[in-house]
C-alpha cells in the first residue's frame, strides 16, 4: 500500500515521529505540495493524506489506483468530497483532536485584554515599576470576569468546551447555533445571534464555514454589539467581514478583537486587521499544541488502519 502525503510540515515540522504511517505502507511524505503538483507526486499512490493541498475532480480524474483521501485535519473544504464519493473514494478526518488546545487559545485572548499580563511586564522591563513611588501599578483598566456575558456562536465540541470554561470563570453563557442543535451544556442559555450579541460582553466564534456563515459576523452584527465588548474567533476566518471589523475597532465601537484565522492564510500585507487598533492576532495556532499534533497524527493512522480493515471511520462523503 503506497501511503503519499502532499503537505506534512504544518502538522510535523520534525518534532513527531511519522512512524505510525511507516507502518501501514510504503510512505513519501512531502512537506508541502501546489496544486499543480498533486498528479505527478500522488501518481501511484492508492492512499493520498492532505492538509491545506488542494485536491479537485480534476486531480481525481488523472489519479488512477487512487483508493482513499485522508485529511490531516478536522476541515476538509480542499478536497472535492463530492467528486471523490462518485468515484467511491472515501475522504475522512480528524475530529476532536485539538478540542482542549483550541479552547485554551480562546482563554488566552480573552485573558490578554482583561489581565493585560503582557503589556504590564514589558512596562516592567522598561523599568517602570522601578520609577514608581507605590507598590504596584497598571496602567490599563484590569477587568474580572465573574458575572459578565459570554456569547458562544457554536456548539459541537470547541464550543461547548468553551461554554464549560466561560462557566467555570464564573460567567453567564448564551449561546447560538447555526445547525438547529438542541442539546446545550447545563447552565448555557440557547438563544437567538442577535440577543447574543446585545448582551455579550464577549463573543466567541465556533462554526463550519458555509454559505450561511460566511461573513456571519458583518458591519450590521457588529453594530450590535456593545462598544466594551470583544470578538474573539478561532474558527474560520471567513465567519468575519474583515473591513467592518476593522472599521468598528478604529472607531471605537468594539473594544478589541482577538482573531487566530484570517479569511486569508498568510494575510495579505494590506489586511486591515493587520494594523486595526485593539486587534490581537496569531497565526492559526490554537490547535497546534504539541499533545493536539500527536493525537492528531494518531488518529490520521487509526483512520488508515480501520480503511485498510474494510471498516473505515469519519468518513465525511459517505
Amino acid at each position: 500500500m503506497r501511503i503519499v502525503v502532499l503537505d506534512g510540515y504544518t502538522m510535523n515540522p520534525g518534532d513527531l515521529s511519522w512512524q505510525p504511517l511507516y507502518d501501514l505502507g510504503e510512505c513519501t511524505i512531502y512537506d508541502r505540495s501546489t496544486a499543480e503538483q498533486v498528479v505527478e507526486r500522488a501518481a501511484g499512490a492508492q492512499i493520498v493524506l492532505t492538509n491545506k493541498t488542494p485536491i479537485s475532480a480534476r486531480h481525481l480524474d488523472e489519479l488512477e489506483g487512487l483508493q482513499y483521501i485522508g485529511m490531516l485535519s478536522t476541515g476538509y473544504d480542499v478536497v472535492d468530497v463530492h467528486a471523490a464519493a462518485r468515484k467511491n473514494i472515501p475522504v475522512t478526518n480528524v475530529p476532536g483532536y485539538a478540542t482542549d488546545s483550541v479552547a485554551q487559545m480562546v482563554l488566552a485572548h480573552l485573558l490578554h485584554f482583561t489581565q493585560h499580563a503582557a503589556h504590564h511586564s514589558q512596562g516592567v522591563r522598561r523599568g517602570e515599576w522601578s520609577a514608581r513611588s507605590d507598590f504596584c501599578y497598571w496602567d490599563l483598566p484590569l477587568v474580572e470576569l465573574r458575572g459578565m456575558t459570554f456569547g458562544v456562536v457554536g456548539l459541537g465540541r470547541i464550543g461547548s468546551r468553551v461554554a464549560d470554561l466561560a462557566r467555570t470563570l464564573g460567567m453567564r453563557v448564551l449561546a447560538h447555533t447555526l445547525s438547529g442543535k438542541s442539546t446545550v451544556p447545563e447552565g448555557v442559555e440557547l438563544t437567538d445571534l442577535e440577543t447574543l450579541l446585545r448582551e455579550s460582553d464577549v463573543v466567541s466564534l465556533h462554526c463550519k464555514l458555509s454559505e450561511k456563515s460566511r461573513e456571519l459576523i458583518d458591519a450590521k452584527r457588529l453594530a450590535l454589539m456593545k462598544d466594551s465588548a470583544l470578538l474573539i474567533n478561532t474558527s474560520r476566518g471567513p465567519l468575519v467581514q474583515e473591513q467592518a471589523l476593522a472599521d468598528a475597532l478604529n472607531e471605537g465601537r468594539l473594544a478589541g478583537a482577538g482573531m487566530d484565522v484570517m479569511s486569508r492564510e498568510p494575510p495579505a500585507p494590506d489586511n486591515p486587521l493587520l494594523t486595526a487598533k485593539n486587534c490581537l492576532i496569531t497565526p492559526h495556532i490554537s490547535w497546534a499544541t504539541t499533545a493536539a499534533r500527536q493525537r492528531l497524527l494518531q488518529g490520521v493512522a487509526e483512520n488508515i488502519r480501520r480503511f485498510l480493515q474494510s471498516d473505515p471511520v469519519h468518513v465525511v462523503n459517505a
